[in-house]
């Protein structure tokens, strides 16, 4: 019996594990938007520590979701965002690199592109001619 209290609690802290999903292109709509996601160069996701998932369509759609106050920031084990050189591929929003210019078109306005190497992000910097941010940087930018 004190087995089956043990294995039936593993499952149940497992199961309760937050953990981030893949986004579904043409399929997913994004939380504050409410478009379907279909470039697969943008889009971000926030999951929760209850296991909630959102997903967005444009860095700039989670942003403002991040501070919307709807979900405690500190709430949120996973931020992450896709890599623009890598498309599809989602990365610690945290890390990420951020370029932000006019000359990018993603799906929401937001301009800007995520990206999980510095040297990628240089590239793509002196291209758009754009200027470099942290992730504190953008949530402030985006406030």
């Amino acid at each position: 019996m004190k087995g089956l209290v043990i294995i039936a609690s593993l499952i149940l802290f497992f199961a309760c594990t937050p953990k981030p999903e893949a986004l579904n292109f043409g399929v997913d709509a994004c939380h504050t938007c409410k478009m379907t996601l279909m470039d697969k160069k943008f889009g971000g996701e926030i999951v929760t520590q209850k296991g909630k998932v959102y997903k967005f369509d444009d860095i700039k759609c989670m942003v403002d979701f991040y501070n919307s106050g709807y979900e405690l920031q500190d709430q949120m084990p996973f931020k992450l965002v896709i890599d623009y050189s890598n498309p599809e591929n989602l990365i610690d929003a945290q890390d990420a690199y951020y370029v932000k210019s006019d000359l990018i078109r993603s799906p929401m306005g937001g301009d800007v592109a995520a990206f999980s190497t510095k040297e990628n992000m240089d590239l793509h910097k002196k291209e758009w001619k754009g200027i470099w941010l942290s992730w504190g940087e953008l949530v402030t930018e985006f406030k």
